[in-house]
Formats: C-alpha cells, structure tokens, sequence
C-alpha cells in the first residue's frame, strides 16, 4: 500500500469510526431508557447496538494501524495506547489514545459483563461518555486541513447533534417501571 493510500485509509476509518460510535452511543442511550417500538423491540435495538459496537472496534483498529503504517506521521506502536508520547502532534494523537484506552475497557467490560458485577460493569460502561467527545476532540485537532472541509464539518456537527438529542432524551424520559408505580390521580384520590 502507497504512502497516498495509507492516509486516505487513517483518515476515511476514522471518519467511519465517528460514525458507527455516535450510532453506538445514541443507540445506548435509547436502549437504556426502553425506547421501544412494534417495528423496533428492545432487543433489535441492543442487538443493533451490539453490533455496531463491533463493527466499529474493527474500523479503530484499522484505523490505528493504517496511522501506525503510514512512514509521513511515525507514530510508533506506543503511541496507540500510551497517552502523549506521539512524536507527531502529541496532544491529538494522545487524546486519541485516552480514546483508545477508554475503548479498551467499553469491550472488557462488555466481555466480562457475566464475571464483574452490575455496578462494576455498568461504572465502565458509562466511559462511552468520554470515550466519545474525547476522540470528537482528537479528530478536530489531528485532522488538521481535513477538519476545516465543510463535509467533514458538516459530519462533525450532525454527530454531535445526534449525540447531545440522545443524551437530552435519555435524561428526560422515564423508564417505563417508573411510570407504572407512579399513581394517576384519578386513582389516588387527587381528583376534585
């Protein structure tokens, strides 16, 4: 693979990866508060989420090593898992390895989530919501030119709406058990 090619597959993977995790973690938000429909059960939704999940762990990694393979940047290995010590614009490289790492433990978790306890498991579940903004981040700075192109841009934006209106609706809506123990007043004596 060209020097030409290497880059275009590092940029294009990670465009692809921002993608799939904002359709992660809306589809997690969603799915936690039991948004459900006829056309769309709980479960295809986790299902969807899963999935996705997947498929966006092998698009980082493509990702990582396209940028690892790639002779203009020499990032080194390291550089991937180990915060600032890119030699290639330390700050975004590392704030896509903090992105990485926060990664690494998101899939731990979701593999062990049958040994480690509820509590436990969903604590580092719950780094999705660093995970995110941080590699948001990463990709605004190291981009560089790539970030100041309007469909890039334009990208940019339209995940960062998709994700802040989940988050919105998560925080917002009930769990629907929360809504059967709440008593309506007809029923509670409320009523004039």
């Amino acid at each position: 693979m060209n020097n030409q090619a290497l880059w275009y597959a590092s940029r294009a993977t990670g465009l692809v990866s921002l993608v799939l995790l904002t359709t992660v973690l809306v589809l997690g938000a969603l799915h936690r508060s039991r948004l459900a429909s006829a056309r769309w059960p709980r479960f295809v939704v986790g299902d969807v989420h899963r999935n996705l999940s997947l498929l966006s762990v092998i698009f980082i990694a493509v990702h990582v090593v396209t940028a690892e393979l790639d002779p203009y940047v020499h990032l080194g290995w390291t550089a991937a898992v180990i915060p600032f010590v890119s030699p290639y614009e330390p700050m975004w490289v590392g704030l896509g390895a903090v992105a990485f790492d926060l990664l690494i433990a998101l899939v731990a978790s979701s593999l062990l989530r049958g040994i480690i306890p509820a509590r436990a498991w969903r604590s580092l579940h719950y780094s999705a919501y660093g995970c995110w903004p941080i590699a948001v981040v990463h990709g605004f700075g190291v981009g560089g030119a790539d970030s100041r192109l309007n469909p890039v841009r334009i990208l940019d934006l339209a995940c960062i709406a998709a994700v802040l209106a989940a988050v919105a609706w998560r925080i917002r809506a009930r769990h629907p058990d929360e809504i059967v123990r709440i008593p309506s007043r007809a029923t509670s004596g409320g009523g004039r």
